[in-house]
């Protein structure tokens, strides 16, 4: 199967989510043992430090820091989980098993050759190595998706028939990241001065760097990339280096994880790239563009599209999911999806100037709550009582005016828009049957999809021809939005049900 460069991307950023979602949990675990385990919160409840519900937080604390701590594995095994087909299982223990390799490798080179200046070498499984960070570890999945892909099925000669198939996916990459661990020494220290030079940038730019990440992130998310971006600030040098308790650490995410569980002062340089920064938009400025487009829409049509929006809010506040919101005007209105790009990095900006502490990475009212209100009250998170309504306003009379100015068709705008046949993804089994075969139908039969996939609100695919995807048969069936990326690549905005949806397709098409 032929895939495009956009298809590769897309479901590369899709891989990202396995272990960021664990690590928002675990960052949950963490900020909920931090809090109730701080001074702050135990002078206030005195009951709190009662050395039985102590060691619950700590506990609490150094399970949270379990996903921190083996972070570049997780990606390693993630990324071929998510991108192989078959043999998943294989992938993993072959991507666990690559990591490993790679680092004793470098141990290797660098106990025969006495060291190597300009890399920092630390303490990884048990083996002295050269830290190669999250990028170490999404290098070494896609070696390994490529080698299973290549190896998965090679067949050997009947006196080597054991080691045929998938039994060869390990061996080989065994193989080949041994190679590569002996090239690291050589190749990381001018990609980790790169990587330092342009967190040097960032660094330089003082609160625009917060807002050119913002603008960019939320600019990159209708192509599904922005996750890759995210990621590199939240896990590489890019987002800042400190020193914590003796030890270097790189990444916005990884310094506050780890202030965080060392019980230290949070570092507002890192927290900038973080929740506290998303918060402006996401808790205040988007619902004030829901609730912009309801009071845009047509009487008659309002009660139809009221629960569109009320979910969206939801979803958006609650769950830090922006796509149902996003979708009712990307598409129709890309000036205005690149004025709430704007004022998504403008939040990023004001949230950093105010030097607020609030970190994770949803910027929803869990991590507000989790990471804001419990840490007490020097996170800044009373800004936001002030700071959000203006984004509110911001949001609201900005779109209002575009949208009644211009004309935009918003959901219930159109005079010939019959908003009561909208239909919804269900989520019973028979329903969701029935919707699986209407999907696989709008997207030109099951013959036409090559490969299917989701991510949080999406579903990601490859086609053989474009010309047979009707767009319009995928909004009436409850799509909120249809990427076209290329020829081939193919986005379907579905929401939080998708997995669902996903799951009823597969068994459809296999």
């Amino acid at each position: 199967m032929n895939h495009s460069i956009w298809g590769f991307f897309q479901s590369l950023g899709k891989t990202f989510m396995l272990p960021i979602a664990l690590l928002a949990f675990s960052g949950i675990l963490l900020g909920v043992g931090a809090g109730f385990g701080g001074s702050a919160v135990q002078e206030a409840l005195p009951f709190l430090s009662a050395p039985w519900l102590q060691a619950i937080f700590t506990f609490m604390v150094k399970i949270g820091l379990a996903t921190f701590i083996f972070l570049p594995i997780l990606f390693a095994m993630a990324i071929p989980i998510g991108l192989v087909k078959e043999d998943k299982g294989v992938a993993a223990m072959s991507g666990f098993v690559g990591y490993a390799v790679m680092n004793l490798a470098v141990n290797t080179y660098l106990t025969v050759s006495g060291g190597i200046e300009g890399a920092t070498v630390r303490n990884i499984l048990g083996i002295e190595t050269i830290d190669t960070g999250v990028l170490g570890g999404v290098i070494t999945g896609i070696i390994v998706y490529k080698l299973h892909e290549r190896f998965r099925e090679v067949q050997f000669h009947d006196a080597f028939a054991f080691w045929s198939g998938a039994r060869f996916v390990p061996i080989i990459t065994t193989i080949v990241m041994a190679l590569v661990g002996l090239m690291v020494p050589f190749i990381w220290p001018p990609v980790q001065a790169g990587i330092n030079s342009i967190g040097q940038l960032i660094a330089v730019a003082g609160p625009f760097g917060p807002f050119l990440y913002g603008m960019s992130e939320m600019l990159l998310l209708p192509f599904g990339l922005h996750h890759i971006v995210s990621s590199m600030v939240r896990f590489t040098e890019i987002g800042g280096t400190q020193v914590i308790n003796g030890e270097s650490v790189n990444g916005a995410l990884n310094i506050f994880y780890a202030q965080l569980g060392a019980n230290l002062p949070i570092s507002s340089s890192a927290t900038a790239f973080l929740s506290g920064g998303k918060m402006p938009a996401m808790l205040f400025g988007l619902p004030g563009a829901a609730c912009a487009i309801y009071t845009a829409a047509k009487l008659k049509n309002r009660p139809a599209i009221k629960g569109l929006v009320i979910s969206g809010i939801i979803a958006c506040a609650v769950g830090g999911i922006t796509e149902p919101i996003l979708f009712m005007f990307l598409f129709i209105a890309p000036a205005l999806y690149v004025a709430h790009a704007c004022f998504y990095g403008l939040g990023f900006l004001v949230m950093n100037l105010l030097n607020h502490t609030i970190g994770n990475t949803d910027g929803n009212v869990i991590d507000l709550f989790t990471f804001g209100i419990l840490q007490g009250t020097h996170t800044g998170w009373l800004n936001l009582f002030w700071v959000g309504p203006l984004f509110f306003s911001l949001y609201f009379f900005t779109f209002k005016w575009a949208i009644e100015k211009w004309d935009i068709m918003t959901p219930g705008r159109a005079e010939d828009e019959d908003c009561s046949q909208m239909e919804t993804v269900s989520t019973t089994k028979a329903a969701g049957e029935l919707k699986a075969t209407q999907f696989i139908t709008a997207l030109g039969g099951k013959e036409n999809i090559a490969s299917l996939d989701n991510c949080i609100t999406r579903l990601r695919m490859t086609v053989n021809d474009m010309s047979k995807v009707s767009d319009s048969e995928l909004k009436k069936l409850g799509a909120l939005g249809v990427i076209k990326l290329d020829s081939q690549a193919i986005q379907v905005v579905i929401g939080p049900q998708v997995h669902m949806l996903k799951n009823a397709m597969n068994k459809l098409i296999v």
